[in-house]
């Protein structure tokens, strides 16, 4: 969509979103494509565990760290360039993971795939100027939930071909996948012209990603490095400094990385706001219910399943946010965007209360997940609508990348949280510490109060619709004013 409120004439509406569906899917697939693999990593790459976990830590980072910059690079230049500029590390990264014969190479190569993940937060931006208006609340809603789609397949795909090929072929999956994805955009996602104006702010990027590095670091190895070292309080205290003297710096710079003006408007700040505590809130059921599955049914609690098993109890729900999708677009066309990011936010902290009954039996833990995605498809389709009604177009893809950063904080904050729980509460089981029934309790718990804080941000957030013929400067105006 142009300042005139024109589509490029290329767009099929259908096409594109199939193809930015896709290509969601396949970014969020790198998420979990290694969890199958982390237990044998050391052996595999002849390294410690310590070491092997930095391909989980490396993918988080890369991610966090690149999106927003991706973001504002597709408001500046476009977004179909910017679109495909992100399948190229996915698609490298992940030869060189598949080829990779040390620890370094597989962390460089997860890294890489991780600097693909802004593909998503740009296929959301991409759609509010391909799609026509009434097709734009359900299309996003949809390209939401490839998130929960891609990540809920992942595991069982991948522990399926760990299990019956060798670990390389998951990678080579996924470059092939990855190029194909890259070829699919080059043929139906047409070109979008830039409506942002200025140079890249180089140094926002740098300084963003330094204050995020020392955050995330800091919060995501605390547990392995000690909350009590030199180390980790160290990046903990950094981070804010380092985010104080960059948002100086925005505030002064006439081509901000991010617009902290139109950041701080009410209805991006409390969206922004609702996304960290819904991000926190999401992950803790993430981090505790596969551990359930697998532990042994001798805890009397743990399950016992293989993790082949685990991820097939674990896909309904990442398929059930296909399925929600088109449910949270018409709840919000026919409310506000707020209304279903408060009733998903609800519906999550139903479903974490459903775990005190249901937790005894692999299909009460089906149960759970699936309540929880669908209050997790509600709220992943209305936060980028209320980012998109709340900034102007020429800002829509480096607005959604900062919320999809803020998401990433809060499942950050929710892995560090949870850690710290099931860490302190334990029982012994062959002279090994294992997290206890109630540690896992208090872990969904927190996710309950997380979920329930989110719903009452979201009725929080005030709303204003532009006024009909309102141009993109008068909507740019208003929100610096405010």
């Amino acid at each position: 969509m142009s300042s005139s409120g024109a589509r490029p004439a290329t767009a099929r509406p259908g096409a594109v979103i199939g193809v930015l569906a896709m290509a969601g899917i396949v970014a969020s697939l790198m998420q979990t494509l290694v969890v199958p693999l982390i237990g044998e990593l050391p052996v595999l790459l002849h390294t410690t565990a310590s070491n092997a976990s930095w391909a989980v830590t490396a993918t988080l980072l890369a991610g966090a760290v690149t999106t927003p910059a991706i973001g504002r690079l597709g408001d500046l230049y476009g977004k179909r360039l910017m679109l495909l500029a992100c399948t190229v590390p996915l698609t490298v990264g992940s030869v060189l993971c598949a080829v990779a014969s040390s620890a370094g190479m597989m962390i460089a190569g997860r890294g890489l795939q991780g600097m693909g993940m802004g593909v998503i937060a740009l296929g959301i931006s991409a759609l509010r100027d391909l799609m026509p208006p009434e097709k734009l609340g359900s299309s996003v809603a949809l390209i939401s939930s490839s998130l929960g789609i891609g990540g809920a397949l992942g595991l069982p795909i991948a522990a399926s071909v760990a299990e019956h090929a060798s670990w390389r072929t998951l990678f080579w999956i996924s470059a092939g996948l990855s190029a194909l994805v890259g070829l699919l955009i080059w043929l139906y996602i047409p070109a979008i012209p830039p409506l942002a104006q200025g140079r890249f702010d180089h140094v926002g990027a740098l300084g963003l990603g330094t204050g995020l590095i020392c955050l995330l670091l800091g919060v995501s190895k605390g547990a392995d490095w000690g909350w009590g070292s030199g180390v980790t309080p160290g990046l903990l205290i950094a981070a804010p400094v380092i985010f104080l003297a960059w948002a100086w710096w925005e505030l002064r710079n006439p081509a901000p990385l991010v617009d902290l003006r139109v950041t701080a408007r009410p209805q991006v700040l409390m969206t922004n706001a609702a996304s960290v505590v819904i991000g926190l809130a999401m992950y803790s059921s993430s981090l505790i219910i596969p551990q359930l599955l697998q532990l042994p049914r001798t805890t009397g609690y743990g399950l016992g399943q293989s993790m082949q098993a685990t991820g097939l109890w674990m896909a309904p729900a990442g398929l059930m946010m296909l399925l929600v999708s088109p449910v949270g677009a018409k709840l919000s066309a026919a409310t506000s965007p707020k209304v279903t990011l408060s009733v998903g936010g609800t519906v999550i902290a139903l479903g974490y209360a459903s775990f005190l009954a249901l937790s005894g039996s692999t299909g009460g833990l089906l149960v759970v997940t699936v309540i929880i995605n669908s209050g997790v498809a509600l709220a992943y389709g209305a936060m980028p609508a209320l980012i998109m009604s709340g900034v102007p177009q020429s800002e829509t893809a480096s607005a959604n990348s900062f919320n999809t950063l803020m998401r990433s904080v809060g499942t950050s904050v929710s892995s560090a949280v949870v850690g710290v729980v099931l860490a302190h509460m334990t029982v012994s089981l062959g002279g090994h510490a294992i997290p206890s029934e109630d540690g896992f309790r208090t872990g969904m718990l927190i996710g309950c109060g997380a979920a329930l804080v989110a719903a009452v941000i979201a009725l929080t957030i005030p709303v204003r619709k532009p006024a009909p013929g309102q141009s993109d400067e008068d909507v740019k105006a208003m929100l610096v004013q405010k």
